[in-house]
């Protein structure tokens, strides 16, 4: 048995679903669902709940559903909608023909709460919302009852009907559960049921003007659908006994088994929402999709794989506490993948230009070169080699240490696939700056070996100038300087943690010709460099790459050492 299959065998939640299994709950049927909302793009952290909710269902043989929490037409959009199903297949998963709204139940929600103030358990309250929130009590305190708590059925009928029909204005009236203001349970101090919003829905239009909280909707939904186990995080355990309530009050069953995990929080970056959206709307990032964001659009520009993901999600488990998870978690992760999957090629992100003076101005050696040393399929291949060539910057030194054993006026070192090289020149321009290096190499070293035994140290990766396409290259960091950027002073906001160097724009590097037929969104290794992915964005004659990650896993050794 492996790690991987142990652990799940300890998860909690399928601990719980295989229990229930086995006793025959439901006869047997595991049904689950994802429930986004529709007013933002998924990040990572709707991944675990993705990877959870749909492997569940993939291994005890059951469906997932895929519906949206569209109750609030004021952030709601169907680009949201859209971007939301993208992601999902991206990440290797289908709900088939199991597709939902909340909106597909808006009238049976309706006739629920109609049903509630029918039986008493329902009115219409005519405080304004911050007198609402001032009256519900605390932890220590019993809330104050409304005013307008013992209004009569007909009465309240009357004004729920008058709020439906669009007769009040937004904020002066909603419909609160009548259930017990002292209730040490808050969410039973009369919570919300209905609030009017009289912004046009992204699939209903001008039809409604009321529309129900989640707390209202969630549980309901999920028994409509007959979903067997509700799988959440943590935040919603405090509310379960109010759906459970709304769900016997109306005698709605059966009632689904809701299990609560700890949500995902990821270091050197956010998960609100809220935080992300005002990250987009301030212009601190380009978009929902710029690659520093943690969504899995900007993730997936990045150069991260739907395996990769998958993997670290299935990797950090299912905890029934919060907890930070490091970064390099998921970036080593994506480090296994592309070492098995990615294409290596070279490229030069800070030229410096050197001359074989003793190769044939005009002639061109094809070399052969191996495109994935882990994966023998991936073949061979060809690398134009010719008498002016890039290398970087800092693989050479004028006055090198003793440790250095990279290029250095008289020194040979060996051209990666090519051939060995000695420098036998430093060109300098009037400021004395370094621009070109004159160097000899050795026809016998074609490979990368001498024939006569000779060794040398340093091996360097290089592009031909003349073959070589330009690009853009840019270097990202974390988005965020500290650990978790939600801690913070007085005073201070999420914002200030903000990282002045999250990205690094290069927009001068040489890549070899075979990136020309690259496409956006294909993953490369620059041998020595990192791991890239190629931008939809694109220069005139100049492809972009966006860095995924940096060839050293700190995280690996970690683990290791643990």
């Amino acid at each position: 048995m492996s790690n991987e299959d142990d652990k799940k065998l300890r998860d909690f939640v399928r601990a719980r679903i295989r229990s229930d299994v086995a006793e025959g709950k439901r006869a047997g049927q595991v049904a689950t669902r994802f429930p986004p909302e529709p007013n933002g793009w998924l990040h990572i952290g709707h991944a675990k709940s993705i990877v959870l909710n749909f492997g569940v269902a993939e291994e005890f043989g059951g469906t997932c559903n895929l519906r949206f929490d569209d109750t609030n037409p004021s952030t709601e959009d169907t680009t949201y909608v859209e971007a939301i199903q993208e992601d999902i297949r991206w990440l290797g998963y289908s709900w088939g023909t199991r597709l939902h709204y909340a909106s597909d139940y808006f009238d049976r929600l309706y006739e629920m709460a109609v049903e509630l103030i029918a039986k008493g358990k329902a009115y219409v309250d005519d405080q304004a919302p911050d007198e609402i929130r001032a009256h519900q009590g605390s932890l220590t305190e019993p809330g104050t009852e409304s005013p307008f708590r013992n209004r009569s059925v007909e009465e309240n009928l009357d004004l729920f009907e008058r709020m439906r029909k669009g007769e009040f204005e937004e904020g002066q009236c909603v419909l609160r559960a009548k259930i017990d203001m002292s209730s040490s349970v808050l969410t039973f101090r009369d919570p919300i049921m209905y609030r009017i919003q009289k912004t046009p829905h992204h699939r209903t239009g001008n039809r409604w003007c009321v529309y129900p909280l989640y707390d209202f909707a969630h549980g309901q939904s999920d028994a409509i659908e007959e979903i067997t186990h509700s799988i959440c995080t943590l935040e919603f355990q405090d509310h379960r006994p109010l759906y459970d309530w709304f769900i016997e009050q109306i005698e709605l069953k059966p009632a689904p088994q809701q299990i609560e995990f700890a949500r995902l929080n990821l270091s050197h970056t956010v998960m609100s929402k809220r935080m992300l959206r005002q990250l987009v709307d301030e212009s601190h990032v380009n978009g929902w999709d710029d690659p520093r964001m943690p969504t899995l659009a900007g993730l997936r520009r990045r150069g991260y794989t739907p395996a990769s993901i998958r993997g670290f999600c299935e990797a950090v488990g299912v905890a029934k506490r919060d907890n930070l998870i490091e970064l390099g978690r998921l970036e080593h992760e994506i480090r296994q993948d592309l070492n098995r999957s990615a294409d290596r090629v070279m490229g030069v992100l800070n030229p410096l230009k050197v001359v074989i003076e003793n190769f044939e101005d005009g002639a061109v050696d094809e070399l052969e070169a191996i495109n994935n040393p882990e994966d023998a399929s991936a073949g061979v291949r060809s690398v134009p080699f010719s008498r002016e060539l890039w290398i970087e910057q800092e693989d050479f030194m004028e006055d090198p240490p003793k440790k250095f054993f990279r290029l250095a006026p008289g020194r040979e070192v060996r051209l990666r696939y090519a051939y060995f090289i000695t420098c036998q020149q430093v060109i300098k321009d009037d400021r004395g700056e370094i621009v070109e290096l004159r160097c000899t190499y050795d026809p016998e070293t074609r490979g990368g070996d001498a024939p006569d035994g000779r060794k040398v140290k340093g091996t360097l990766h290089w592009v031909s100038a003349q073959q070589a396409i330009p690009a853009e290259v840019r270097l990202y960091g974390p988005l965020f300087s500290v650990e978790d950027p939600t801690s913070v002073e007085p005073g201070q906001s999420f914002l200030d943690h903000l990282s002045s160097d999250s990205v690094e724009v290069i927009p001068s590097a040489w890549v070899e010709p075979s990136l020309e037929r690259a496409e956006a969104g294909q993953n490369f290794q620059l041998e020595r460099l990192g791991y890239f992915c190629v931008d939809p964005d694109a220069r005139p004659g100049a492809i972009v790459l966006n860095r995924t990650v940096t060839l050293r896993d700190s995280w690996a050794k970690i683990a290791k050492k643990k």
